[in-house]
Order: structure tokens, then sequence, then C-alpha cells
């Protein structure tokens, strides 16, 4: 049974079945004749259908001519005996004999909907017409025609498609002067097609066994036409378990276009088996298409203007003393979102050292990402990982309060989990002219970015836990941004200018806001954050001093302890020297 479905459906590999073509060729014409006939067979049916109406109209007309005529036959006998019951019974039992079908009605209604009178098989012998809508367009089509006499006379019939007992009816109708009532003479719609329905039911139902037995035939003449086709895949499902291209044997082949891709397989199999090792040694999007462009990796690298991001988690140690080995599931569960929204953003994972982590932006130029502001690019991705901590921390919380339902309180075990568990992120972005390229051997090679850039976008990230704000970004990003970005999405706030350690002179270093950040109350508390700065700088230290107690940013609460003693040193440049990494 299992070669049966083989043969038909294919073999699976890795889970996923390999449909042979020989089988899609004849599914899908066995699709089209299907739907070609059965559309041909439900065009017919529409077709009939139309004539079917139009004699029934004919008869329906008929019937209700004679309804009509003895209506008024049954009136007069009713002026002259005084009977009006025995009239109406009349009438019931001559519409009663005209109807064929068990739900085949005739009915005389009055203009406010009473029903006088009704003949049919059915049950039910409402009062009053429900599907007044109906009733209003019979009377909405009624004419006032003036006769020989002078006497107005009202004249209404024709057709129309009406709700009786909760079903749908065709329906010829006619006013009816004597009796001040419209005749109305229906048959059931789903009735009425019922024959003609099953007669397409049964004709549908014979060209699907013809449409399939047809097809069973052509899968045994693709197999003969198309025998070499199946041993090409079969040899090329091998090759793709062991990951080893090898020639196919072509010995057998005939002068068709399924030859002549066989040996087009085995002329281009070298390349291909060049580019598998290629795939297997890199996993960078950059490189990957430097290498199917070039046909191999060299060992080399180029000067590059690049925006570099780097993450780093907050309190590291205090986790993984926590966590234990736990630490690598919390790892995996973070890097997983985080490098998804790198990548994303057009981003290269440049390395994952622990807690670190470093991307690189700018460097697929031959991709439409080329036509993307990096460090914009880097500005997004990180604020995506900042959610993404964010949303981390939300879950943790989440889970926390239940377990807090269920148990009532925590123990200081637990406790400390829960603190370590809430991961929070710095970044550090800065970007500039670095070295990219690929360092290794032919054995094994990765790629790589280094340059004073790359540890400058390090140095920035720790200082996000000394200015307490989740990122934090170099002049080169801000004026990056700003001089290729139209109707700016954000606002850089200038932090500080900072000599950091190893450096001899001063950088201004910024905080990204993005637009729908950058509130107005938010506005309100960098304007005064940066009129304190400024007095900073200047040396003005007790104005600064000032304007840093009136701002309820955090990064205010550094300046505040800088500016403490309310003056500024001798030498002050407006450079704040830092002592630590």
């Amino acid at each position: 049974m299992k070669n049966f479905i083989e043969a038909i459906l294919g073999p699976k590999i890795n889970g996923v079945r390999v449909i042979p073509v020989k089988t899609k060729i004849t599914i899908v014409f066995t699709i089209i004749i299907l739907v070609s006939n059965l559309s041909s067979n439900y065009i017919n049916l529409i077709f009939n259908r139309t004539e079917l109406v139009n004699l029934m109209k004919q008869l329906l007309e008929k019937d209700l001519k004679d309804i009509y005529s003895y209506a008024n036959i049954q009136h007069d006998i009713y002026k002259m005996n005084g009977n009006i019951n025995e009239a109406m019974t009349e009438i019931e039992k001559k519409g009663l004999s005209e109807l064929k079908s068990s739900k085949s009605i005739m009915i005389g209604v009055k203009a406010n909907g009473e029903i006088l009178f009704q003949a049919s098989k059915l049950n039910v012998r409402p009062e009053k017409l429900a599907d007044m809508d109906s009733l209003r367009k019979i009377m909405e089509n009624r004419q006032v025609l003036t006769n020989e006499n002078g006497e107005e006379e009202i004249r209404s019939e024709g057709f129309i498609n009406m709700e009786f007992n909760r079903n749908s009816y065709f329906a010829a109708y006619k006013f009816n002067k004597n009796w001040d009532v419209y005749l109305i003479r229906a048959e059931e719609v789903k009735e009425f097609y019922s024959a003609q329905n099953r007669n397409f039911l049964i004709i549908s139902a014979m060209i699907i066994v013809i449409t399939v037995a047809s097809a069973w035939v052509g899968i045994v003449l693709l197999n003969k036409i198309l025998a070499l086709i199946g041993s090409l895949t079969k040899n090329i499902m091998k090759m793709v378990e062991s990951q080893n291209l090898e020639l196919i044997d072509m010995s057998e082949a005939s002068n068709d276009d399924v030859s002549y891709l066989g040996f087009a397989f085995n002329s281009l199999s070298s390349t291909i088996d060049n580019l598998v090792s290629i795939f297997r040694k890199f996993a960078n999007r950059d490189i990957v298409i430097k290498a199917y462009r070039d046909k191999e990796v060299k060992l080399e690298g180029i000067q590059k203007e690049l925006t570099i991001m780097f993450s780093d988690i907050k309190s590291f140690t205090f986790i993984t003393e926590t966590l234990g080995t736990d630490i690598i599931k919390l790892l995996n569960l973070h890097y997983d979102n985080a490098i998804r929204e790198i990548v994303h953003h057009d981003g290269v994972i440049g390395a994952i050292i622990g807690d670190a982590l470093l991307a690189v932006f700018g460097a697929l130029d031959d991709l439409e990402s080329a036509n993307k502001n990096k460090s914009y690019q880097a500005i997004l991705a990180s604020y995506r990982i900042q959610e993404l901590a964010k949303n981390l921390r939300d879950l943790m919380t989440e889970k926390r309060d239940q377990l807090i339902k269920q148990k009532k309180k925590l123990t200081k075990e637990e406790e400390k989990v829960y603190r370590a568990v809430l991961l929070e992120v710095g970044v550090g972005i800065d970007g500039g002219h670095v070295f990219y390229g690929t360092i290794g051997s032919y054995v094994r090679m990765t790629n790589t970015v280094i340059g004073d850039n790359v540890n400058a976008a390090s140095r920035l990230e720790g200082l996000t836990r000394i200015y307490e704000l989740p990122i934090i970004c170099s002049e080169y990003v801000k004026d990056d941004v700003e001089s290729h970005i139209e109707g700016l999405p954000m606002y850089f706030m200038e932090i500080d200018t900072v000599q950091v350690k190893g450096k001899t002179i001063g950088k201004k270093i910024y905080w990204p806001i993005l637009e729908e950040h950058y509130t107005t109350k938010l506005k309100k508390e960098v304007k005064t954050f940066s009129a304190g700065l400024e007095y900073y700088y200047k040396g003005d230290w007790k104005k600064a001093h000032a304007e840093f107690n009136k701002c309820n940013l955090t990064v205010s609460k550094e300046f505040r302890m800088r500016t403490e003693s309310l003056k500024a040193p001798k030498d002050w440049n407006g450079i704040w020297q830092m002592t630590t990494k």
C-alpha cells in the first residue's frame, strides 16, 4: 500500500511529500476536464431553467384565468343566495383541483394582507400574508383605468417572487374586482426545480466517474512517457539526503527535453557543489549573495561606511547567578525575537557574545535595502528590541501575578528569579568607515566588522546605564539620518559631550526619540533638560542645577548629581571625562 501511494503521490523527504510531475499533470487535466464538463452541465441547467420558468409562467397564467373566471361565477351565486362561505369553499375546491405539487398554493389576498381564501395541500392556513413587501409591490403595479361607461376599473396582474410559509415561490397574480382581492397562483421554487436538480446531480456524478477513469488511464500512459523524470527525481533526492552531488546515469535517455534537463543538471553539478559548500559556511545574506555572484569566497575585506548597533543585557551577572543553566533558554527567547527584527530591518549579525549582540547595517548593498538609510534602520531595530524586552517583562510579570493568585505569596527565591527574568537591554549605535570582510581560514570562515566605531558603539551602550536611557547614538548617526530622511520622523535629544576612557577628544551623544513617542509632555521635559544642558556647557552650574531639578527625565538625575556643588571646575570645557569603560 505504501509503495502504491508513493507511486502516485511520491515519497516524503524530511516530512514533505514530493509529488511527481505526471501526477500533477493528471490532476490539472482532470480538474480542467471536470470543470469544463460540470460547467457545461450547469450552463445547460440554467438554460433549461429559463425555459421551464417561461413554461411555468404560462401554466400559472392559465390556472389564474380559470380561477379568476370561477371566482366571478361564485360571486354571482353568492349575490343570489347570500352564502359567502359556500362561495369561498367552492373557490378553494376549484383551486385545489388545479394544484399538482404538495406545496402549490392559490390564495386570495386583500389589500391589508388578509387572506380571504386559500387552496393548498399545506397544513398551514395563516389569516394574514406575512410577506407584505411582495404585496406592496403588487399594489404598486396596479393601474386605474376608465371603461366605456366612465367607471374606474383597477387592473393589476403580473409575476413576482414571494415568500409563503417561509418558502420561496414563483407567483402569478391578478386583481379581482368582485371579491376585492388579489388572486395569487404560486409554485414553490425548490419543489419546482427538484427533478431538474436531481438530473443535474446524476449527470455530474457520471461525469466525475468517467473523468476519474480517464485520469487513471492517463497516469498509466504518463508513467511510460515520463519514466526518466522519475529516475531523475529519485537520484536528486538521494543527493539531497547525502548533501553530495553525483552524475546521473543518462545512458538510456531518449532525445527529448526531459533528457536535456538531465544532461544540463550533470553539467551544472560542479557549480552547485561549490555553492552548497559556501552556504554551509555562511548565514548572513550579504555573504550568500556575494558567493552566488562570484562563485567563490576569499579571505579579504574592504573599507566600508556602516552603522554599528551594540546591544547588551543589563545586570547579566545577577541573572546568570540566579538562573544558572536556564540562562540559555532566556537568552534564546530574547535573541530569537531580537535577531528577527534586526534581519527584518536589513541588518547583519556581526557577533553574539554571551549577553551582547553586535549588528551591522548598510552591508546589504546589493539588495533593496541599499535604498534605505542604514542608521535609521538601526534605530528602528533598536526600538523594536526594546519593545520585545518590555513585552517579555510584561509576560513574566503576568506569570508572577498568576502564581501569587495561586500561592498568595512568592518565596524569596521565586522573587529573585522573577527579578532575574525582567530583561532590560541597553543599545548603543555608532557608525563610520570600518573594515568589513571575511576572516578565518578556507576550512571555516566568518564575516566580521572591525574598527574604532565598533568599540564606540559598545561604549555608547555602556553609557545607557549611567544616563538611564534605552538607546544612545553618536553624532554620526544623527547626521546620517538627518541628511538622508526627509520630514524627519524622529527627534535627536542631545544628552552630553563625553570623552570616554581611552580617547583624547569629547564627542556629543544623543537620545533618538521616535515621532510617535515624542509627545507634548515629553517635548516640554526635553526643552527643560536642553536649557539646563546649555547652562551646564557654559559652566553656569547653579542655573543648570535649577533646570535639571525641574526636569523629570531619568537622564537629569546624573546631571543633578554632577552640578550639586553649583560650581563648575576651574578648567571646565563642557566635556565630561569618563573614568570607566
